[in-house]
């Protein structure tokens, strides 16, 4: 069984208003995640399932960092799907196929958040700025011992359709069959796309 999505990542320079505006379209509204500290971010989560959620992340105005923000959140100019992560079942083993088939993730870092419950949750993450193939090609994540959001009982939305875009598709296609991860991509300017279905109707990424 190869990697499992465990999120997708919204980016967006005003996260107040990204929030906002997708409580408006789906009628739910993104809980509070917590802020990541001497990142200069903070986030809001929905679930996705029982083992994935959406991300919506954006600059923490009232801790803001002293390096530029993850994601290339500064240099946006609009709200954006910008990537998303899975959960390998051995993330060192993941980063080398991953660098093999071409996408350099950089190395495996120690990360942490405080909820607003003042649990403190930990992860190891391997990603890097800017991302290989614009983000098509996930990040990964082993959140080892630690609670993993989509089970403390977030809102939850439904995942209609998630895919992406490329120059050459078959390009990055095949790096995602080397990390055995499935994703649709077509022909076309890199990016990731998705839509979100709520009681209060759809949202597009």
């Amino acid at each position: 069984m190869g990697p499992v999505l465990d999120h997708l990542v919204f980016a967006t320079r005003d996260l107040s208003a990204a929030v906002e505006r997708f409580a408006a379209a789906t009628g739910v509204e993104p809980v509070e995640g917590g802020r990541h500290e001497g990142r200069g971010t903070r986030n809001y989560l929905v679930g996705l399932g029982p083992s994935s959620y959406l991300e919506i992340i954006g600059p923490d105005v009232e801790r803001p960092g002293s390096q530029p923000a993850p994601f290339g959140i500064d240099e946006l100019e609009g709200d954006r799907l910008v990537t998303w992560a899975v959960r390998p079942d051995d993330i060192e083993v993941a980063v080398a196929v991953a660098k093999e088939a071409g996408a350099n993730l950089g190395p495996i870092l120690p990360m942490s958040r405080t909820t607003p419950a003042g649990d403190v949750l930990s992860w190891r993450l391997a990603t890097t700025h800017p991302a290989p193939y614009g983000g098509i090609v996930p990040f990964l994540i082993d959140w080892g011992t630690s609670r993993h959001p989509a089970g403390s009982g977030l809102p939850s939305v439904e995942l209609l359709e998630f895919g992406a875009t490329y120059p050459r598709p078959d390009q990055v296609s095949a790096v995602l069959e080397r990390l055995e991860v499935a994703l649709p991509v077509a022909s076309g300017e890199p990016g990731l796309h998705a839509t979100i279905g709520g009681p209060g109707g759809s949202y597009s990424l």
